[in-house]
């Protein structure tokens, strides 16, 4: 059964090398989920999400190993989700369940739809404040044991917080 492992990173550059890790050992950017706010995605990504760059940037970062190209991609493609009271940027296969979980009108905003998804309320209400202070969530799916283990030590060494397997 596959386990979701998902890390908060508190900054863009920690973010991306989670993700060109992540990269490394296979994974391509529609496994992996991105969660930030709309503020830390104007802040960080303005340039890249406002051209086409990102898109062409995703494409040689998958190819040539582009720091960070591959992150900025995941960001101009994200889908935008109206969460009340604060508006969130998510990309990747977490942004359907938070769809499914009906994140645009729940009634506990991005903790109510981040427990939708099947993260544990504690730990959501961790990254909701994570979020809300310019962090980046990163989430992917595991395929055994094994592998979510060394996903969870890879964020980690990264300088994730909140390192969780669900």
């Amino acid at each position: 059964m596959a386990k979701l492992v998902t890390g908060l990173f508190k900054s863009r550059t920690a973010a991306e090398a989670a993700v060109n890790m992540l990269v490394e050992h296979g994974y391509t950017r529609d496994d992996i989920s991105v969660l930030m706010s709309d503020s830390t995605k104007n802040k960080e990504f303005a340039i890249e999400t406002g051209t086409h760059a990102a898109e062409g940037a995703g494409i040689g970062g998958a190819v040539g190993g582009t720091l960070g190209a591959i992150l900025a991609a995941i960001a101009a493609v994200g889908t935008s989700l109206a969460i009340p009271g604060l508006g969130i940027v998510v990309a990747g296969p977490l942004a359907a369940a938070l769809a499914g979980a009906g994140a645009g009108g729940a009634a506990g905003g991005l903790i109510g739809a981040l427990i939708g998804a099947g993260i544990p309320e504690h730990r959501a209400k961790v990254y909701d404040a994570g979020l809300r202070e310019g962090g980046i969530l990163l989430g992917v799916e595991a395929q055994t044991d094994e592998e979510a283990d060394k996903l969870e030590k890879l964020f980690e060494d990264l300088g994730a917080e909140h390192v969780r397997q669900e």
